[in-house]
């Protein structure tokens, strides 16, 4: 399969790097360093449980130097997402299918908006895996892909992409409602992303705090009503058996947001908490919690604001 992946970090990196060895005709679109590194060195994928993974890729940063592909992984991250789909459209021809991964429930209808949503799947993934340096993945053992049509069901294109994913060696998964799982996710992670990234620490020091963990509760509840009022239905007692799930993290789980504010980055704020304040707004909920987080987090959006000193 002629495959495109846009955005190579750790996820995109991650996918690129199986799928290629999988032996698919696989571009990699990159900047940058990233570019740079893809080019003199190539792409290197060092994983615990999947063996290591050296190779020769096409790279580029010009998306109208590539003939059409049939599969375009999209892994930018969110403040980048409409400024990547517009350099998209070479890629692109009648057959051809996104899958976007990014955080929160509004990708693949955002990127639709420019590309058109018949191209568009729904797509989440967790993929434990870091930069070590541009074009070097560090693959931690975890990883899952969850796709599925946006009007929900199974098609002959989900279940194509499907073996060709598996193919590859990705624990990849068909949603028949795959809406309700971007949902499931974005009700967890955004309450994690944001509650982690307020009180500056991670999971172990959260997770013996009463109170920390209560409010890590009370923000999911939150996120919960704003996804019934956009008509969602939520299982019974998802908010419980996730808190279950949350207290099994390693100590020293961070979510992805904190690590970027950690270290200066833009924050996917927008697209996480942001949207969870903005919906439950436009559908008459109140959202104190995450509007709190929010504004506590916007002087970071960015990342690292000026921080002034007092005069010697």
């Amino acid at each position: 399969m002629r495959i495109a992946v846009v955005g190579i970090g750790a996820e995109g990196g991650f996918f690129a790097a199986l799928l290629a060895n999988a032996g698919n005709d696989v571009t990699l679109i990159a900047r940058g360093q990233t570019l740079d590194a893809l080019r003199a060195n190539g792409l290197f994928f060092k994983s615990k449980t999947l063996g290591d993974i050296k190779l020769s890729v096409k790279a580029t940063d010009r998306p109208s130097e590539v003939d059409p592909v049939d599969l375009i992984m999209f892994c930018v991250k969110t403040y980048d997402l409409e400024s990547a789909a517009r350099q998209m459209s070479p890629l692109i021809n009648k057959g051809t299918v996104i899958i976007p991964v990014q955080n929160g429930v509004e990708a693949a209808d955002n990127i639709g908006k420019i590309i058109g949503s018949e191209h568009l799947l729904g797509g989440l993934s967790w993929v434990s895996a870091r930069v070590e340096r541009p074009g070097v993945i560090i693959h931690g053992g975890f990883s899952r892909l969850v796709f599925g049509e946006l009007a929900g069901g199974m098609t002959r294109r989900t279940e194509e992409i499907s073996k060709v994913l598996k193919g590859a060696g990705i624990a990849a998964e068909i949603h028949p409602n795959i809406r309700q799982a971007l949902w499931e996710k974005m009700i967890s992670n955004s309450a994690a992303a944001g509650v982690f990234s307020l009180i500056r620490l991670p999971a172990g020091p959260i997770r013996g705090c009463l109170d920390s963990m209560q409010l890590l509760q009370d923000t999911m509840e939150e996120n919960v009503l704003v996804a019934k009022a956009c008509g969602i239905t939520m299982p019974e007692g998802f908010v419980d058996s996730t808190m279950k799930m949350l207290k099994g993290y390693a100590n020293w789980v961070r979510p992805s947001m904190l690590v970027d504010l950690m270290a200066g980055r833009r924050l996917e704020l927008e697209a996480t908490i942001g949207t969870i304040v903005r919906l439950g707004r436009e559908k008459g909920v109140e959202t104190p919690i995450n509007s709190t987080i929010y504004r506590a987090l916007l002087p970071h959006l960015n990342g690292a604001p000026p921080n002034p000193t007092p005069p010697e």
